[in-house]
């Protein structure tokens, strides 16, 4: 009774002992399962956070294309000031606007006051292409017309003269662009050939500053605005084109919040849909041109539940639960169950060793195992292809054999580190040779396989065929020595260039010069000889003969001048402008004795800059301060220094007298550019040229302001260079 009793007493404590080890088999089966499927969650979770990234990098390299295409349509002014409708649809033909990942459409509109705008309009009527109209109409103080739009198409006619400066949207973004100097974006707006007011995308513009130079300042950008390129980003074609060569596994949503109303400017047609079955979702924010764009993704791939993502773990935990329940339930290990352990364990390795085959025969890598003696025990098809020799033939084959040197696979010069490679992972680069006598570089990648000592197979041997890499590089040095090359010669080319540009400035000074002397002496023969014998207009004539030689003479003079300017060498010191500003106004005040002028010569007006040039430039911008106040009863000069906007200096000379309207100040300082008639105010035109030409040469920069008929005031700047006056 008592020996039923422990029996039962042993099934009860062993049924116990393997319901409690069901248990918490089962329990640990399902928290397996549970961490399985948050591992899983958060892959899937990376793996949308990587195409997010793919997608958020092919839409900023798309509206990297349309800046480079905008940029391209930008540098044609760089060359000419304003190129007509001709030239710019050959340049935008060139610049093959419409294929491949660039602009479908590329536009430019200038930056037009009302006299400039005349101007326009006046050129226009008289090439034959009638009154430039602008729309909307009305008076503005500023105009951004829509001149030039290519490719030409009927929606891109009904869109010139369009003024996209009286549209606020476009008009904040083309103001940031100005301002700033880059590429600014606008928010979501409704493009001219739209029917109703839905968003359909955005305009990218890009400022366009004369002479191609952007200034450093806000206010020199303002001043040297000549207009803007525009590129059109459709989002209905912009989204598509972009995302073309993408596997699409995302919807996704576009939507502008920089302004407090955010509005959406592309959503993909299924992706409400997808929201509303909640499948998975992420956002992001990126700074695009100047805007904030918040794009919404939600993922093409329904969520699977904890059944559907652990059924097959949980099965195996259940089985594998049970399997130890019914082990401690035994309390016995028989030989069926080591038989049945060993052949798991025999499949296992079968198992390991299949993948291993596996990998190695599908590897671009060539693969050899080696035994003791460096001699290949098995390879892979690909090592076959790199020796060039059928992959039967390599078995057996001595691995040093097959290199150009000779030496073992691992083999290095110094026999204590040859040793240590043997014994450890080992990378060299070799040369091999292929049965034809061609000669192959590559890369070894040599550990040892761990196991027995009597075991075959001692080492792994990875080679991989870096020949055309080589090659390669070797093509890049010979290209960058050939531009080395070409440099140097362009380089020679350019100073001989000067060299002859400055015998020819020369040459024609003396040429012309001989003409004119010739027309001088006889006319001043033919006035003392035969004066009698003429009337007073035929002795006005001689007159005027005479005077239009000397001008012509001081013309080429200060010619010579400005080339003189351009190749002398710069001497930096330091220097007072105020004391050479005091000896150009006793230099004017004994050349017109007559005048009265009020001159204040600002304290402290010190710069480094090279003597003779600095002292040219003062002479230019007083002189001309002296001369257009000519007209006043109390006349005005002032020289001085003032801090700017942006925290830097500049020096300055302002006069009370005619001034000149600011829609012209880009064009004081052109060669031969007059804003006044030669008998009112006489003079060459080269002055204000010498002037910037002077003040580019110390890396400063010059600009005007001015109002017609209160008086000018010419800023310029001269950054602190080297002293080079000591020695």
């Amino acid at each position: 009774m008592r020996e039923s009793n422990g029996v039962h007493g042993s099934t009860r404590m062993a049924d116990g002992l393997a319901l409690a080890v069901l248990v918490g088999s089962l329990l640990l089966v399902a928290l397996y399962g549970r961490v399985e499927f948050q591992r899983d969650q958060q892959l899937r979770q990376a793996h949308m956070a990587e195409d997010v990234t793919q997608v958020l990098d092919l839409l900023s390299q798309r509206l990297l294309a349309y800046e480079l295409s905008a940029r391209g349509g930008a540098s044609l002014f760089a060359s000419l000031e304003r190129p007509s409708a001709q030239q710019w649809r050959s340049y935008v033909d060139g610049l093959q606007v419409g294929q491949g990942a660039g602009a479908g459409t590329l536009g430019y509109a200038p930056y037009l006051v009302p006299e400039s705008l005349r101007e326009l309009q006046l050129e226009q009527r008289a090439e034959g292409k009638g009154l430039f109209a602008i729309e909307p109409r009305g008076v503005r103080a500023a105009y951004g017309p829509v001149l030039y739009l290519e490719p030409r198409t009927p929606e891109h006619r009904i869109t010139l003269g369009y003024d996209m400066l009286s549209e606020p949207v476009r008009r904040a973004a083309m103001e940031r662009a100005r301002d700033e100097g880059e590429s600014r974006l606008t928010g979501p707006l409704r493009l001219r050939r739209a029917q109703d007011d839905t968003p359909e995308g955005a305009l990218l513009f890009t400022p366009v500053y004369y002479g191609g130079i952007r200034p450093d300042t806000v206010e020199g950008r303002r001043i040297a605005l000549q207009g803007w390129t525009y590129v059109p980003v459709r989002a209905r074609t912009f989204i598509p084109q972009s995302l073309a060569h993408w596997p699409r596994t995302l919807a996704i949503r576009i939507s502008d919040v920089t302004d407090d109303a955010p509005r959406d400017l592309y959503v993909d047609s299924d992706y409400a849909g997808l929201v509303a079955k909640g499948h998975q979702a992420m956002s992001a924010t990126q700074e695009v041109y100047g805007r904030q764009w918040h794009v919404d993704f939600v993922s093409l791939r329904p969520g699977l539940g904890l059944w559907r993502m652990g059924s097959a773990t949980v099965l195996v935990g259940i089985l594998a639960a049970l399997l130890l329940s019914a082990t401690v339930w035994s309390l016995a290990r028989t030989r069926l169950h080591a038989e049945r352990l060993a052949m798991r364990m025999s499949d296992s390795y079968r198992r390991s060793e299949s993948r291993f085959r596996s990998a190695m025969a599908h590897s671009p890598i060539g693969k050899a195992l080696l035994d003791d003696e460096d001699r290949i025990v098995d390879a892979n098809p690909a090592l076959a292809t790199i020796v060039g020799r059928p992959l039967e033939s390599l078995i057996g084959q001595d691995m040093a054999l097959l290199f150009a040197d000779g030496r073992d696979a691992v083999e290095v010069e110094d026999e204590e580190a040859g040793a240590h490679a043997r014994e450890g992972v080992y990378r060299a680069s070799r040369v091999l040779r292929r049965d034809d006598g061609s000669r192959r570089r590559v890369r070894l990648f040599s550990a040892p396989v761990p196991g027995e000592a009597s075991e075959e197979v001692v080492r792994l041997l990875q080679i991989d065929d870096v020949t055309d890499w080589y090659r390669a590089e070797e093509r890049v040095r010979a290209l960058n020595r050939t531009l080395e090359i070409r440099v140097a010669h362009r380089t020679r080319q350019l100073e001989r260039a000067n060299h002859e540009l400055e015998a020819f400035s020369y040459s024609v000074s003396h040429d012309l010069r001989a003409p004119l002397r010739a027309i001088d002496g006889f006319s001043r023969i033919l006035a003392d000889r035969h004066g009698a014998a003429l009337d007073d207009t035929g002795r006005d004539y001689l007159g005027r003969i005479r005077a239009a030689t000397r001008r012509m003479d001081a013309l080429i003079d200060a010619l010579l001048q400005m080339a003189r300017l351009s190749r002398a060498e710069l001497s930096r010191q330091s220097l007072d402008l105020g004391a050479i500003a005091e000896q150009v106004v006793v230099e004017l005040q004994q050349t017109e004795t007559g005048r009265d002028v009020e001159v204040a010569i600002g304290e402290g007006l010190e710069a480094h800059g090279d003597p003779a040039l600095v002292a040219n430039l003062l002479q230019n911008l007083i002189g001309n301060a002296w001369k257009f106040s000519g007209g006043r009863a109390r006349a005005r000069i002032e020289i001085g220094r003032a801090r700017r906007q942006d925290g830097g200096e500049a020096f300055f000379v302002r006069d009370n007298g005619v001034g000149f309207s600011q829609a012209y100040a880009s064009k004081l300082f052109r060669p031969f550019q007059r804003l006044h008639r030669q008998d009112e105010y006489p003079g060459h035109g080269i002055g204000l040229a010498s002037v910037r030409r002077i003040v580019e040469r110390h890396g400063g920069e010059v600009w005007a302001e001015a109002q017609e008929g209160e008086g000018a005031c010419f800023w310029f700047t001269l950054p602190e260079g080297e002293d080079t006056s000591a020695g």
